[in-house]
């Protein structure tokens, strides 16, 4: 099929093919507008620029086009070389109007959130009705009583109690300085100085005052100011909505199998929030659960190891085929009560919410997940990326709280200036020595006599002037992305015997032999589609043509995804592999020691079988249950994986 786009240049024609995904078209459309990249062109529907199409990663077919439909494109531009001057940073993360700078780097093309690019089309304007005490007008007129107000007019927050404006609404109150209003997704204007900008409290590099560089030397040219703690009045996300209940039942089932505590990522995408006017909400689609040690209090998981950088790219390869990214992190903290079916109430105002140690971990997330935005002069401002709690609340009953962690939070851990202390609801603020600066870190409260007074942090402060608060709940109508009916095993369970093995997966392919709709409903599982990922037999092309099955919305077009997957080298691999290796496989878990297995039970792994093998050649068994508790281990192993008593 041909498309037509409609340049600067000239119109041209695009062959492709229905099934092929957007991103191809800019690929191909590229060169011919000698664009940078491919993402520097802005793709709409319409020539004004307002209907424009962001889902790179979808078909043709599922955008809606046919055969000689006409697009419009052209070199977004912030893509384009530029000498416009920014304005200086002032606290609150704006830049002042009409401030003069030197400085002319200015970002290359940012790829923002799709739904970044969706808030940017609308004003915002909250609708009033007609007073019937002060307008007098008729029905068809406005006046001062009932005329639209903006997101972030002031008696609008106070009236309906906002201590949090939605992110695109502090934009847009940033903006009005310099009188611009309306749409703002098209081109920025080449005297407007990009209004956001990250709080920084590093010391300048090469500083030009002409002293040694830090450490040797600093002046108060290069040194970080002093840092205010206050409130952050507005928020990146507004909503955490959770695509099924059934996510965090799964993720419970941990906690009531063993009553130890769960760590878990969270996979999804964002969206707009339809009850909050400009409101991002944060869609969570799946939960990943890494590898982690249970504590006495709470779990251990390793963010910093390179084997956790590993286990999430593979994990991050997978979500990505399947048009999800990580969103954020969720954890348990929960305790029976001595009411039974109850739980202990123990975050709350009088406690904690967060842990000063939960808040630097989500401190450290976010500058790990930093939200992109074309109007910040280093091209990200804060994050999107959310902490979820599941934990008692005040009736007693399991409830989800929701958070993220302050622009200045962030800046303050990138700076390694704030430590947990032994207090949980108290954050201490880091030494000054020979290679850290510390500045002045104030915090400001009402006192007895209710005035607004001014306090050094030292030794500790509160969390709460770290902690930004979200809502959370599930969708009335849920049409979740991953919907099978028969979900596999959760991954790293060993502890509770709910390992994922060959055997396992075995079982759960040859369920779903009997129709091609069964063979969809098995790949509508992240669970499944991580694990038969990690065992290292799809190539790259066949883990995105599973990420198709789960993206596609008509069922006949997934169906037909799913049986080419089926028909891969790859899968069949993988079906000659469970076939050699599934007979002695009940008591392995993990895609490492389900590849070692294989191999011993002589499959090459290149696409031919060897003449399987005892797995008791030799007189050696392949795995022994240990005489304590039971637990399965690995034939290599001198002692038990769960208990750590002797084998003998």
């Amino acid at each position: 099929m041909l498309i037509r786009v409609r340049t600067p240049e000239g119109t041209h024609r695009i062959e492709m093919e229905p099934q092929e995904a957007l991103a191809l078209l800019l690929e191909r459309l590229a060169p011919i507008m000698k664009a940078p990249t491919p993402d520097a062109i802005l793709l709409t529907r319409d020539p004004a620029g307002q209907q424009i199409i962001a889902e790179f990663e979808q078909s043709i077919v599922s955008l809606g086009l046919k055969h000689g439909d006409m697009l419009f494109a052209r070199i977004a531009a912030s893509a384009r070389p530029s000498e416009e001057p920014r304005g200086t940073s002032v606290s609150g993360g704006g830049t002042q109007p009409g401030a003069e700078t030197a400085n002319t780097n200015k970002p290359g093309f940012i790829k923002q959130d799709p739904v970044d690019y969706e808030l940017e089309k609308d004003d915002g304007l909250i609708k009033r009705k007609r007073d019937p005490k002060f307008c007098k007008h008729g029905p068809n007129a406005m006046c001062e009583y009932c005329l639209p107000v903006e997101p972030y007019d002031k008696e609008h927050l106070v009236k309906n109690n906002i201590k949090h404006m939605p992110f695109y609404a502090f934009l847009r109150q940033i903006l009005s300085q310099y009188k611009v209003s309306g749409d703002i997704s098209g081109s920025i204007p080449p005297n407007l100085p990009l209004p956001l900008d990250d709080p920084n409290y590093c010391v300048k590099p090469n500083c030009t005052s002409g002293h040694l560089p830090w450490p040797e030397g600093i002046c108060s040219k290069c040194q970080p100011p002093a840092i205010t703690l206050q409130r952050q009045t507005f928020r990146m996300v507004d909503n955490v909505e959770f695509a099924t209940p059934d996510l965090i039942q799964r993720l419970l089932s941990f906690w009531r199998n063993s009553r130890c505590q769960r760590f878990g990522l969270l996979y999804g995408r964002y969206a707009r929030s339809t009850d909050i006017p400009l409101g991002v909400k944060a869609v969570v689609e799946a939960i990943y659960e890494p590898k982690q040690s249970l504590e006495e209090d709470g779990v251990r998981v390793a963010v910093d190891s390179v084997e956790f950088e590993e286990e999430i790219k593979r994990v991050d390869a997978v979500a990505d085929a399947c048009g999800i990214k990580p969103i954020g992190m969720i954890f348990t903290d929960v305790e029976p009560a001595d009411e039974p079916n109850k739980v202990i109430y123990r975050r709350h105002a009088n406690s904690y919410f967060l842990t000063a140690l939960e808040c630097r971990l989500a401190a450290y997330m976010q500058n790990r997940h930093k939200n992109a935005s074309r109007w910040a002069g280093n091209g990200h401002f804060g994050s999107k990326f959310v902490t979820c709690c599941v934990t008692g609340n005040q009736d007693g009953d399991i409830d989800v709280t929701a958070w993220q962690i302050s622009n200045s939070a962030m800046a303050m851990q990138e700076a390694d200036l704030i430590v947990p202390s032994n207090a949980p609801s108290k954050m201490c603020v880091h030494g000054a020595t020979k290679t850290r600066y510390v500045p002045d870190v104030f915090y400001t409260y009402m006192n007895e006599y209710n005035l607004k007074v001014s306090a050094n942090t030292k030794p500790a402060f509160p969390i709460e002037y770290l902690l930004v608060n979200l809502t959370q709940g599930f969708p009335l109508d849920p049409h979740p992305l991953f919907s099978s009916d028969k979900p596999f095993a959760i991954e790293n369970r060993d502890h509770i015997h709910q390992g994922q093995t060959l055997g396992m997966l075995k079982r759960h392919v040859e369920s779903a032999q009997a129709s091609p709709e069964l063979l969809r409903q098995l790949f509508m599982d992240f669970h499944f589609l991580v694990y038969i990922s990690s065992l290292g037999f799809l190539s790259q092309e066949e883990v995105q043509l599973a990420g198709h099955i789960v993206r596609e919305s008509d069922a006949s077009a997934s169906v037909q995804f799913a049986t080419q997957l089926i028909e891969s080298a790859g899968w069949q691999t993988l079906q000659l592999a469970l076939q050699e290796a599934s007979a002695a496989d009940l008591g392995h878990t993990g895609a490492g020691s389900a590849m070692e297995h294989i191999t011993e039970a002589g499959f090459s792994g290149t696409g031919s079988a060897n003449t399987p093998q005892s797995a008791a050649a030799g007189g050696n068994s392949s795995t022994w249950a240990c005489r304590h508790c039971t637990f399965v281990n690995s034939a290599g192993q001198d002692s038990c994986d769960m208990c750590a008593l002797p084998r003998d």
